[in-house]
């Protein structure tokens, strides 16, 4: 079978055969190139950006939001980027049934809803299950990326990686954190402060 570009009339939506079923990543993108993914990637400030500075990656933003996921395209459609995709749907169900094992280099995870009332924690992305469907979806030596203004979501985070022998704690490059969010410009704006915290799969 033929793999081909995507052109600005195609878009760069993927639209979903099957929710059953790990997405086919050769037919995805017409080069194989190591991944990267931002699970909840907004209106693709981030990704848009990090795609266009990093032509030798591909990229996937996940997003829920229709009019989120749409902005992503827009971006990179005006960029004239072929490395890059968005799927609309949750990030912990693309995590879980859609990203192949193994396929993944970099996760990106930059300020998700914190949920801050005590009865719906459970509802976190980041959380003990997330770090075990990491570990499954990330080649040897990938790592996760992780933001949030949220102080104790922040405690979180770090304590069920702390708390998990396939993780180690490193720093976060400097390109990334001078990359900023559409969430993070707005915090920064306000003075709210951002936390980073990055590891490691041993």
């Amino acid at each position: 079978m033929q793999l081909t570009q995507p052109s600005r009339s195609r878009g760069l939506l993927h639209e979903l055969k099957s929710i059953l079923l790990p997405i086919d990543l050769a037919s995805l993108f017409g080069k194989a190139q190591p991944l990267e993914v931002e699970l909840g990637c907004g209106d693709g400030s981030f990704l848009a950006e990090y795609a266009q500075r990093h032509p030798e990656r591909n990229f996937i933003g996940v997003e829920r939001l229709l009019g989120r996921i749409r902005k992503l395209e827009r971006k990179g459609l005006r960029a004239g980027l072929t490395n890059l995709r968005g799927v609309r749907i949750e990030s912990s169900y693309f995590l879980a049934y859609l990203l192949p094992r193994h396929s993944t280099h970099s996760l990106h995870v930059y300020f998700p809803d914190p949920w801050p009332k005590r009865k719906h924690r459970r509802h976190r992305l980041v959380n003990e299950r997330f770090l075990a469907l990491a570990a499954q979806t990330l080649v040897p030596q990938g790592a996760v990326y992780l933001r949030t203004d949220d102080a104790d979501y922040f405690e979180q985070m770090l304590t069920v990686f702390a708390n998990r022998v396939e993780f180690e704690a490193v720093d976060t490059p400097e390109e990334l954190s001078s990359l900023t969010t559409d969430f993070e410009k707005d915090f920064l704006a306000r003075g709210i402060h951002t936390r980073r915290a990055a590891y490691r799969k041993r």
